[in-house]
């Protein structure tokens, strides 16, 4: 299990940059001024603000030569605006979140010692019994961190289970989510690594966030051709992990 920190921002390519450039770069009408501007950390977030770098990602035809992270954080810094969670931080954390689960391996619960990652939640929250402090920690932001992308990127096929098979429905990963993200925020390493803010506000927020995420699968389902990063996102072997 990796810490997922809200750094997305501080880790774009240079193809992000070359991007906004060719987004944003009439508008201001000095392309060497806006990079410039983006090299300021407090300039740089109100030009990523700009719905116009939202719409040419999601206008734009064919393969987007942005990075993943760049990607992500455009997309959920404006559905979380829209739903009224303005801390970008929180907006940070959840595209860096995204950005790994995208990576197969990433997205697993691996624990220290052990070769086999624990694929469900049941056995995550076992597992809590006899976590010492840091894994304990570490396993309730992965169980807030699991329940948030699954119920926000895959929320069709948790009522399907649900309703089908009677698995768990969205509530229950809401409940979840929400309480260890509760716990963890509460953790005193929480506060050493800064997370306790973020961590409070998704719990406090969560259906928000989750509902944010769902209102980004649409919209990209409703163009037709799902971007490459969303193609990592969605593959099957990634809904196969799907947990109870």
């Amino acid at each position: 299990m990796r810490l997922i920190q809200p750094n997305c921002r501080a880790r774009f390519a240079a193809a992000d940059i070359e991007f906004i450039v060719s987004v944003l770069g009439r508008k201001t009408g000095n392309a060497d001024c806006l990079i410039r501007l983006l090299a300021d950390e407090e300039a740089r977030d109100l030009i990523l603000d700009d719905e116009a770098l939202l719409h040419a990602l999601l206008e734009r035809g064919g393969c987007l030569r942005v990075s993943t992270r760049f990607y992500f954080y455009i997309l959920v810094r404006h559905m979380l605006l829209r739903s009224d969670i303005r801390d970008r931080a929180v907006a940070d954390y959840i595209s860096e979140m995204l950005a790994e689960f995208a990576r197969t391996e990433r997205s697993r619960c691996v624990l220290p010692g052990q070769d086999n990652p624990l694929e469900y939640f049941f056995e995550m929250l076992a597992a809590l019994q006899t976590a010492d402090e840091r894994v304990g920690f570490l396993l309730r932001v992965h169980m807030g961190n699991y329940s948030l992308f699954l119920s926000g990127v895959f929320p069709d096929r948790i009522r399907f289970r649900a309703e089908v098979r009677g698995f768990p429905d969205l509530k229950y990963y809401e409940g979840l989510g929400r309480e260890q993200y509760r716990l963890a925020s509460d953790h005193r390493l929480a506060h050493r690594y800064e997370l306790a803010g973020v961590l409070n506000t998704l719990s406090d927020r969560f259906e928000t966030a989750r509902q944010a995420l769902n209102d980004i699968a649409d919209r990209l389902f409703s163009l037709g051709e799902p971007p490459g990063p969303l193609d990592a996102l969605l593959n099957p072997a990634a809904q196969e992990r799907d947990s109870n």
